[in-house]
């Protein structure tokens, strides 16, 4: 039972975690995001493509991938999903075994 008990913690202790780094990712990325803006128009930089916006977008991109992470791919393939997937597969190749030895067993008889 406090297996049980320590593993809830740990996974708990361990979402928490990756919620706190996206969520600091998150400030980071609007921090340098409105330094970005205010280095182009307030300083003005002769480079006409705005290199900003792309800089910016790219790292949006990474911010919904790792958004997606922590609160889509991880909270439904976690390890409790995976230890589910493996017993249901067990359960899977142990019927089909009984099958083979029951087929086997019917075939010797004969």
């Amino acid at each position: 039972m406090e297996k049980e008990l320590h593993e809830q913690y740990e996974y708990a202790r361990n979402r928490i975690k990756q919620k706190k780094r996206l969520y600091y990712h998150f400030v980071f990325f609007t921090l340098c995001s409105l330094f970005l803006f205010m280095a182009v128009y307030f300083f003005e930089t002769a480079i006409e493509l705005n290199w900003c916006i792309w800089i910016i977008t790219l790292w949006l991109f990474i911010f919904v991938l790792h958004f997606i992470k922590v609160f889509i791919t991880d909270r439904f393939m976690n390890k409790y999903w995976e230890r589910d997937q493996i017993d249901r597969l067990v359960a899977l190749q142990q019927k089909k075994i009984t099958q083979l030895q029951s087929k086997i067993e019917s075939n010797n008889s004969k």
